[in-house]
């Protein structure tokens, strides 16, 4: 159930800086969503995988 949520927050994140940078089309705030963007899908992808506790 947390990994599905995760992945709903995920998409819901990606869709909103989707629409920011579409809407507003500048050169430094598409490196900033990119960088928003990858940052939150490495933490997606760590806080995702299984623990060994």
């Amino acid at each position: 159930m947390n990994k599905l949520l995760a992945l709903l927050a995920f998409v819901a994140i990606g869709g909103f800086i989707g629409i920011l940078v579409m809407e507003v089309p500048q050169p430094d705030l598409m490196s900033v969503a990119l960088l928003t963007f990858l940052l939150v899908a490495y933490d997606f992808a760590t806080s995702a995988r299984d623990k060994k506790d």
